[in-house]
């Protein structure tokens, strides 16, 4: 979808449909103001309102034209959709926006699947209009009277919630804006069609590597049995899908699973949250990498996006060198002691624990080197060498420069060294039980003695 909505009715009066489908705004508003009941006209079949198609066809401006008119933003046409539901269907994010903002409800279900616009966005892979309409929830009127996590979880009529929908058609963006708004990752379905199937069964279903990523990272359960009986592993192999089924496999090295119920990783600003997110998919990656090297499949090419992701330190940067794995930049810092990691290191400390999922929260982890609680983290203000060099520069010749001294170590001078040190040590340890590579590093098929 996403070609714009045709009009049965394009000869019909003044040609004031097919007018309003390729955006002639001139002649519809000229129209309109030598006959306002045109307002109330529809295609003569599905029953398609000026509003419905201008905003299937992303005519912005004529979309605003009619809202000043103070044209119903919920006009139903002949499948009780409205015109928030078509241009969620056909991607067209401004005129998502526009009537958002006009006060159009996203409640509305139609009558072919019971489907509201969320719904719509979630089926299409518009992530953008799926961004657009959960922002607006959340400040809306749906926020009291639904709650926000009721809307994100809401139920077409086969019972089938926006997750199951994204994951069914392949659309790992939508999966991922979805999870990151609350969508339950274990939800199963409860109508016709696959009833008892959870996210993780229709991606299986689909074979999308992408979105049986995502599913995995939030903690879906690899052994959750849908109505027939069966795991996501053997829904994978009943349709082919070799390298899901791999992953998918539970004698396979158990998953990753983001930290989700830890109250920092919350409140992480986009920064901090886009360097841990960049190094839980390598983490997770290596992981697939390693299964899937035993069983002969391999995983699609990198992007080009991917190939940048290597966190080497910068010659012209001032980063420190992590103190735990000695591989990567310091790119993280605890907030309550100023202490510093790398970024892959910090989810180490995180992630080694799975989440219960009969419990809402986690024992939040100390840091490695003071093993004081972690309340919140920060991204590391890295200077450049030009900014350095400028903080010594009337520093006398005489005087030779010191090697810089790591920030982890310099709190622990005095007589507090041998006490903060021991402390680290126990840090270290702990970490290296749950690397793959060397020490801090979150390991590929991650075996924990502490599993729920």
């Amino acid at each position: 979808m996403g070609q714009g909505m045709s009009c049965g009715g394009a000869a019909h009066d003044h040609g004031l449909f097919s007018a309003a489908q390729f955006g002639e705004s001139e002649m519809v508003m000229s129209a309109l103001r030598d006959d306002p009941s045109l307002v109330c006209a529809t295609t003569p079949h599905d029953r398609q309102s000026l509003l419905h198609v201008a905003a299937a066809n992303g005519q912005t401006e004529l979309v605003s034209m009619l809202l000043d008119r103070n044209m119903n933003t919920d006009l139903l046409n002949r499948h009780k959709q409205t015109p928030l539901m078509v241009a969620a269907m056909h991607g067209r994010t401004s005129c998502v926006e526009k009537l958002l903002d006009a006060g159009a409800n996203v409640l509305v279900f139609d009558s072919l699947h019971g489907r509201t616009c969320l719904h719509y966005a979630a089926y299409y892979g518009h992530s953008e209009c799926l961004k657009a309409i959960l922002s607006s929830a959340r400040t809306s009127r749906v926020a009291t009277s639904w709650g926000y996590a009721r809307f994100v979880n809401i139920r077409d009529g086969k019972g089938a919630t926006p997750l199951h929908l994204a994951a069914r058609q392949r659309w790992p963006e939508c999966v991922h804006a979805l999870l990151d708004s609350g969508a339950l990752v274990c939800a199963s379905t409860g109508g016709d069609g696959y009833p008892g199937s959870t996210p993780l069964h229709l991606a299986a279903r689909g074979g999308s590597i992408d979105c049986i990523r995502e599913l995995l990272a939030r903690g879906a359960d690899r052994l959750q049995r849908d109505a027939s009986g069966r795991i996501p592993h053997l829904v994978a192999l009943k349709y082919k899908h070799g390298a899901c089924a791999a992953l998918l496999n539970p004698a396979a090295a158990e998953p990753l699973v983001w930290p989700s119920p830890l109250k920092f990783i919350n409140e992480l600003n986009q920064e901090a949250k886009a360097l841990l997110e960049r190094a839980f998919m390598e983490a997770g990656k290596e992981r697939e990498k390693s299964i899937l090297k035993l069983t002969g499949f391999l995983l699609p090419s990198p992007s080009h996006s991917d190939s940048s992701m290597e966190d080497d330190i910068s010659e012209s940067s001032n980063a420190e060198l992590c103190c735990i794995c000695f591989e990567q930049a310091c790119n993280i810092q605890v907030q309550n002691c100023g202490h510093q990691m790398c970024a892959h290191c910090t989810l180490s400390l995180c992630c080694h624990n799975k989440p219960n999922p009969t419990t809402s929260s986690l024992n939040p982890p100390v840091c490695p080197f003071c093993r004081s609680t972690i309340a919140r983290l920060s991204v590391v203000e890295v200077r450049n060498k030009d900014e350095a060099d400028n903080d010594v520069g009337d520093i006398s010749p005489s005087i030779s420069r010191k090697p810089r001294k790591s920030r982890n170590f310099s709190c622990s001078e005095g007589g507090s060294s041998s006490s903060s040190s021991s402390s680290s040590l126990k840090g270290l340890s702990a970490l290296g039980k749950i690397s793959g590579r060397g020490p801090g590093r979150i390991a590929a098929d991650t075996e924990c003695d502490d599993k729920p």
